[in-house]
């Protein structure tokens, strides 16, 4: 049994309205994620001064900034993880870690961006090598060759799938429509006006083949933030505490490139998935939802099967006929996901997770929900999952 098992909760979230344009300052995440941490605060029944720990997003802000906007006085703990969208996941392993160890009391982790009004996915690729842990291996053996953007390398992946495994558009498709019904029941997602069905899914334009349109996540700018502390801690704060089960992380090998990978399907989560699972003490049987980061639609059949929820070769058939949809076997991205809410790093995952868990999701409630994952997907397959637990 872990030290960490069942003895850390998250206690507070908070985000900001989920947007694509804005007149904001596009410069800086700071607003928004400044915005989204006031009201994970709020939300916990804390202030501003109880906060000692802040782990900030790779990239977008450092813990100082956020500090001296906050008015925290007394910063005892900070850390970044650099593992791109696998970093939210973590941020809860070294917020776990240190309010069980007395390092920190309260830790908050934000995470905002202007992803649609500021610089996009592929300009931050292209334009700095150091942002992914891949970065020199892109610059030097794919960007010559014109992969210059995610969807490029990771459409070879879902590619082969298909050429192995059978896996059909319609799979995709699946995924994706899924999502956008989820969306449909969430106010902050996105696209909650604009449904969608296979018909749709199909006609819409192929970016890279296989992957279309509606195959690719949606960026968008806004913020999230949650808090962690101890349990103890949590007995005398504003919220349910939401119980931290599990945590792990992994990455593929070699971490740096994808295309020369003894298993190309192997992910972050393939390692982690056990680890976090043997933590909680719980088998992939007993999740009764799961929000996966979803930067396209066959990462989120990818995890599947290397989580353990299906046999790999086996998930488009485990998506299919409304399998992660509510009321299915495995209700995935019940809030529509980075495909249909909004792209905000995953950290919306987790604000999804903690409302579900709280049992005040509205229409998109998962009955009974007891368990809960949420994964992270960075870079080239760095990998996090997180048990939660009510």
């Amino acid at each position: 049994m872990s030290a960490l098992q069942n003895e850390a909760c998250i206690v507070g979230i908070g985000q900001t309205p989920f947007l694509r344009g804005t007149d904001d300052d596009c410069s800086s995440s700071l607003r928004v994620e400044l915005q989204a941490c006031e009201a994970a605060i709020k939300d916990a029944g804390l202030s501003n001064k109880d906060i000692d720990g802040i782990l900030p997003f790779y990239g977008l802000s450092i813990a100082e900034d956020l500090a001296v906007n906050l008015g925290v006085r007394d910063l005892a703990y900070q850390a970044t993880s650099h593992v791109g969208g696998a970093g939210p996941g973590a941020s809860v392993a070294n917020a776990a870690n240190a309010v069980v160890a007395g390092l920190a009391n309260y830790v908050i982790i934000p995470g905002g961006w202007y992803g649609y009004s500021g610089r996009r996915v592929r300009q931050i690729v292209v334009q700095d090598v150091n942002a992914m842990s891949g970065g020199k291996t892109a610059r030097d053996f794919y960007f010559p060759f014109g992969l210059t953007a995610p969807v490029q390398w990771f459409s070879f992946i879902a590619r082969l799938h298909m050429m192995e495994f059978g896996t059909k558009p319609e799979h995709l498709g699946a995924v994706a429509v899924a999502q956008r019904k989820h969306a449909q029941l969430n106010p902050n997602a996105l696209l909650r006006d604009k449904p969608l069905d296979m018909a749709g899914y199909l006609a819409s334009p192929m970016i890279s083949d296989p992957y279309r349109m509606f195959d690719c996540s949606l960026e968008a700018d806004g913020g999230c933030a949650f808090v962690v502390t101890t349990k103890e801690r949590a007995r005398d704060l504003a919220q349910t505490p939401i119980n931290i089960l599990g945590i792990a992380q992994g990455q593929p090998f070699p971490a740096d490139d994808i295309l020369t990978r003894e298993d190309p399907f192997h992910l972050g989560v393939t390692d982690a998935a056990p680890r976090a699972f043997g933590m909680a003490g719980i088998e992939a049987k007993d999740v009764d939802f799961a929000e996966i980061y979803d930067p396209f639609t066959f990462q989120v059949i990818q995890q599947l099967e290397e989580i353990g929820f299906c046999e790999r070769g086996s998930g488009g058939d485990f998506v299919a006929d409304g399998g992660i949809e509510l009321g299915g076997k495995l209700p995935v991205n019940t809030h529509g996901g980075l495909l249909s809410e909004a792209h905000v790093l995953g950290m919306n995952h987790y604000i999804e997770a903690v409302q579900q868990l709280r049992g005040n999701a509205g229409e998109r409630q998962v009955k009974d929900a007891e368990i809960g994952i949420v994964t992270g997907f960075g870079d080239f397959g760095d990998g996090a999952i997180a048990v939660l637990g009510r």
